[in-house]
């Protein structure tokens, strides 16, 4: 187990660690959590002997094995290829094979008897040893891990200074996963990553035996893979035993039942003090009035918990009215030298929906939304943008949009369009949580939480109905993430974005478009949908080639393919009921809107005081929610007759 004694440590006056104890069971599955900058990282230093503490000490069992995600490279790893720096994992295997390389050679030598005995025997011991760290498969695993992680095949002989500092970093997390320590510590892993490579880390890591600790600000690692919370806050630590869901629910009901103490505490200090007001001058009640005091100056504050919600405020304003149509791209090509990212692409998007674009990294997801934006021009076709569509593009680089000496009130007045808006200026900063001081803040001291809030406010000072958001969550700790998920829940506009947080995904985008090169392929559906439904079409590919491999195992593998079979029955039947709700419920959505739209008609033959203009203006809002009703009518019947075909499939 892993014991943290009275831990002591301080940066300049701040207390990180204020005598802390904690205690990590062998096994456990840790999630880090906390505000940014309240000291998880500096665990993992303590814990890695990186950062020497101030106080307290750190026992850790004899020879355990520690693997640590650095932000950094190690040294000289930029002048090996990739698949040799990652397979690179264990310096004891490099020592293990000089030393098998060098017992060979003296066996080819002469030697007598009883040396050739203990040579082989020492050649034994070390040859299991080797094999039992993996040397043997050590590279295939690390081809695995690349493949897991987006890296191409014709990769692996490139040089590590080939790749962006990104890449390079998924390159290290393949290196750590392989090395499979005792002790793993993953200091925000799903950093760099799209969000199959997150997938795939979490499957990978669902099968890793040895301790768990994470630091991240991605709830869906957290869910996925931690059984145990540990908040970092405020110089201290404390133990959650469960996973990120079982931490909120716990530390919400601790906060009430703190709340509740205190102010039962308070209730009880001013009755105190009123009796020792009231009798204190009284001779009868002197001794009971002193002991009132006693009871009063004995009587602990009650420990107060900090309130991790997100403090800046994240408020949208309105979206302006605009047409029925967002955007449209008619074949659009758009390529870089050597490589094609997007060849007669056409894409329509109603006003009002909410899309996530994902796919791995370089499939053209920021291409596309700086396509969207006007910062790319494309190379052929045309993007039409709707009647009255207003774009505000926030890019990834976010932070380069705020010179270091300027103010944030400088930024967001150089951002007005119309110059009679420079008076509803300090309006705007306060609707993103800059008051009057923190206007005034030159942008190279505000957190990265402060940065996002006032790039939002550079944008909407100049409201728009089309909100293009590329990996806004950047920078952001959790309680911020989801202060601006609420927020972009309620706008009412047309949002796309590319994100590679899943939970944040998850809960704002409607509308899943899939980047798959040349091309793309749209889901009316939200994340989840996307995940079911491709599901369905993996599988669906799986059957086509598995009647060649039928018909050649034995019991056990058969005993494997009829619960298989049982399991893949459950899932299409649960998959097959969605499927009819949700062509049923479409079904009267489009019911109701047709009879809504008779009504309409039969007022407009009503003679004498109609609003024929109001009345035109809902029967066209009507028309355009009935085509895009209709759309997801025809997708929700496509994937129900899919899930009809498999069930036909695998009950015959």
């Amino acid at each position: 187990m892993i014991d943290f004694k009275n831990i002591q440590k301080s940066y300049g006056g701040q207390i990180i660690f204020g005598g802390c104890d904690l205690r990590i069971n062998p096994g456990e599955r840790v999630g880090v959590v906390g505000p940014n900058g309240s000291g998880k990282s500096t665990l993992f230093g303590i814990l890695n002997g990186n950062i020497e503490l101030d106080g307290g000490k750190v026992f850790l069992p004899k020879g355990v094995r520690i693997g640590y995600l650095r932000q950094h490279l190690p040294e000289g790893a930029l002048g090996s290829a990739l698949i040799d720096f990652t397979a690179d994992a264990l310096p004891e295997l490099k020592e293990l094979s000089a030393r098998l390389h060098e017992l060979e050679h003296l066996l080819e030598e002469d030697c007598d008897e009883q040396q050739a005995e203990r040579l082989l025997k020492e050649h034994g011991n070390l040859q299991s040893r080797f094999e039992h760290l993996g040397g043997y498969t050590i590279r295939s695993a690390a081809a695995a891990a690349l493949s897991g992680l987006g890296f191409k095949d014709s990769d692996f002989t490139k040089n590590m200074s080939e790749f962006s500092g990104g890449w390079q970093m998924r390159a290290a997390l393949a290196r750590v996963l392989i090395s499979r320590p005792d002790i793993l510590l993953l200091d925000e892993p799903s950093n760099y990553l799209d969000i199959p490579a997150i997938e795939w880390l979490a499957r990978d890591l669902q099968g890793f035996q040895g301790t768990l600790l994470m630091v991240s600000h991605d709830r869906y690692l957290l869910k996925r893979l931690c059984n145990v919370t540990i908040e970092v806050n405020n110089g201290r630590t404390t133990r959650y035993a469960g996973d990120y869901d079982y931490y909120r629910r716990e530390r919400e009901h601790r906060m009430t039942s703190v709340e509740a103490a205190r102010k039962n505490q308070q209730r009880k200090r001013e009755q105190l003090q009123r009796n020792i007001d009231r009798f204190r001058s009284k001779s009868s009640k002197a001794s009971q009035a002193q002991s009132w005091q006693k009871q009063l100056d004995k009587m602990d504050d009650v420990e107060s918990l900090d309130n991790l919600s997100y403090s800046g405020k994240i408020r949208l304003p309105d979206a302006p009215a605009c047409g029925a149509e967002a955007f449209r791209f008619e074949n659009i090509s758009f390529n870089y030298p050597g490589k094609s990212i997007f060849e007669d692409l056409d894409l329509s998007v109603d006003s009002g929906s909410k899309i996530a674009f994902v796919g791995y990294n370089g499939t053209g997801k920021t291409t596309l939304l700086k396509l969207l934006a006007g910062q790319l021009k494309p190379q052929d076709g045309r993007i039409v943008t709707g009647h009255n569509v207003i774009e505000g593009y926030q890019a990834q680089e976010f932070a380069d949009l705020l010179p270091d000496e300027c103010s944030a009130e400088d930024v967001v007045r150089s951002a007005v369009c119309d110059k009679e808006k420079l008076s509803i200026v300090p309006n705007v900063l306060a609707s993103f949580g800059f008051g009057r001081n923190e206007a005034s803040k030159p942008c190279k001291v505000l957190s990265g939480g402060e940065k996002i809030r006032l790039c939002f406010a550079r944008i909407f000072i100049n409201p728009p109905n089309l909100l293009i958001l590329d990996e806004p969550t950047t920078h952001l700790d959790i309680a911020a993430r989801e202060a601006l998920q609420q927020a972009l829940d309620n706008f009412k506009g047309t949002l796309c974005l590319v994100s590679h947080d899943i939970e944040f995904v998850r809960d704002v985008a409607k509308t899943i478009i899939v980047m798959r090169p040349p091309g793309v392929k749209k889901y009316y559906g939200n994340y989840d949908y996307y995940l079911e439904k491709s599901a369905l079409e993996d599988s669906t590919s799986v059957d086509d080639v598995k009647p060649a491999a039928a018909g050649n195992g034995d019991g056990s593998q058969s005993k494997e393919r009829r619960r298989e079979r049982a399991k893949r029955r459950q899932e299409i039947a649960a998959a097959k009921k969605k499927a009819q709700s949700d062509v049923e419920r479409l079904e009267d959505v489009l019911d109701q809107l047709e009879t809504r739209r008779q009504k309409l008609l039969e007022q407009m033959s009503g003679g004498d005081g109609v609003d024929y203009s109001v009345i035109n203006r809902e029967i066209s809002e009507i028309q355009n929610n009935i085509d895009r009703t209709t759309a997801e009518w025809e997708q929700a019947a496509e994937h129900l007759e899919d899930i009809l075909k498999l069930n036909d499939e695998i009950h015959s």
